[in-house]
Order: structure tokens, then C-alpha cells, then sequence
């Protein structure tokens, strides 16, 4: 696979941002991902490097949350300078330009938060349990707290994900709906639900656990 063919996708509402590098991976041909997390995530490491360097992050210290489905929101802050794992979090924020934020999904939404008045950018992982404890609006409580952000500044766009009919609830709706209480205004969802393509996209639920992770990275240049 080359790099002119690395499969990813870009969302309009943050593409129109400048300064912003973003962008959501999607399902690898010829990476059997039929393994646990830990072993899938090794076999498509490469190609969402791969990624990350075509979009000019190649050398950017990516930093990541543990993901554990809970509220915590980590900050990479002017002493990140090399990959690292953020312990405890589902969230991840920083103002810092030159660093990748990257989380992992497969059915949970990965919400992307974007100032582009204080230039600083937050990246969420948001599944069911996640969006019950609110870890979106801590994320964006979180950008208010270090940054100084507006929620009326913020642009949102969340990830595909798993949805109704395939899905028990439409927690993508509640993460809408937590985003527009806080003062966001500028909310975009792309309405894409993750079971419904297994060409495109892995699916957690539809897949039995069995699967492989999309990447979204977000980075300010």
C-alpha cells in the first residue's frame, strides 16, 4: 500500500479550520485484525504511521489515552516532546503546535474540539459509558479551565460510530445534546454508523470484539 493510498477520511467542518491537521483511519485491507486490542493495534501500527507522516506528523510526539471508558481528561502540555500514553484518561487536550493527539475507536465516537481563537484543540473517546459520565463536557470544561476556551468558540465534529437500529442507543444524539447545553454552537456529526459499512469501517459490536481500531489524530500545525 502506498502512501497516495493509506485509507483515511477528513471532515469538512474541520478542514475549513486552518492551522488544523486531522484526520479518521479507516478499515485496512490485508491486516488480519482478529486478534484482541493489544495484538490489532501492533498489526495496524504501521499503517497509521504511515498516515500520520503523510499529513506531516511523522516526527510529532503522539500522545494517547489509556482509554478506560471514564471522564478523566489528560493535558499535553510544553514538556510533552515524546510519544506517550496518558494513564486513566478518555480525553486528550494541549494548545501545544507540533504535537498529535490520537484516539482509538471501534463503534465509540472519537469527538474532535477545535478553538480557533485560543488555537487549541481536544480529542475525546466517547462510547456509552463515556458519554454518561460526560467526558465530553469535561473535555470542553477542560479547554475552558487551560486555555481560556469559549464554548461559543468551539467547532465539534464527531467520529463515525455505532448507532440505532444497530446499537441500544443513540449516545452520538446525547453527546450532540451535552455539546449545544454548554454553549457550542458549532456541532457537526457525520451521521455515519460504524456496523452498517465493515468494508469501510471495524465495528466492535458487529464484529464480537474481534476487530481492529480506527485512529483519529488531531494536531495543530
Amino acid at each position: 500500500m502506498n502512501a497516495g493510498q493509506l485509507p483515511a477520511e477528513q471532515f469538512p467542518a474541520l478542514s475549513a479550520q486552518s492551522g488544523i491537521v486531522h484526520g479518521f483511519t479507516l478499515r485496512v485491507a490485508g491486516i488480519e485484525v482478529s486478534q484482541d486490542k493489544a495484538e490489532a493495534l501492533a498489526r495496524l501500527d504501521g499503517v497509521h504511521r504511515g498516515i500520520r507522516t503523510k499529513h506531516g506528523l511523522g516526527g510529532a510526539p503522539f500522545i494517547t489515552a489509556q482509554q478506560i471508558h471514564g471522564e478523566r481528561i489528560g493535558v499535553a502540555d510544553e514538556t510533552t516532546t515524546t510519544d506517550k500514553c496518558i494513564d486513566s484518561s478518555d480525553g486528550l487536550i494541549t494548545n501545544q503546535r507540533g504535537v498529535c493527539l490520537g484516539i482509538y475507536v471501534a463503534d465509540c465516537c472519537a469527538v474532535f474540539l477545535v478553538d480557533p481563537v485560543r488555537q487549541a484543540i481536544g480529542l475525546v473517546h466517547s462510547g456509552k459509558k463515556g458519554t454518561e459520565l460526560g467526558i465530553v463536557s469535561n473535555g470542553i470544561r477542560s479547554m475552558s479551565e487551560h486555555f481560556g476556551s469559549r464554548p461559543a468558540d468551539l467547532v465539534v465534529q464527531l467520529s463515525p460510530c455505532i448507532r440505532p437500529p444497530h446499537y441500544e442507543i443513540d449516545f452520538a444524539a446525547e453527546i450532540v445534546r451535552q455539546c449545544r447545553d454548554l454553549g457550542v454552537t458549532s456541532v457537526h456529526d457525520c451521521d455515519v454508523c460504524t456496523a452498517c459499512d465493515l468494508d469501510r469501517y471495524y465495528s466492535y459490536r458487529a464484529e464480537k470484539g474481534r476487530t481492529g481500531r480506527m485512529l483519529a489524530f488531531l494536531a495543530l500545525r
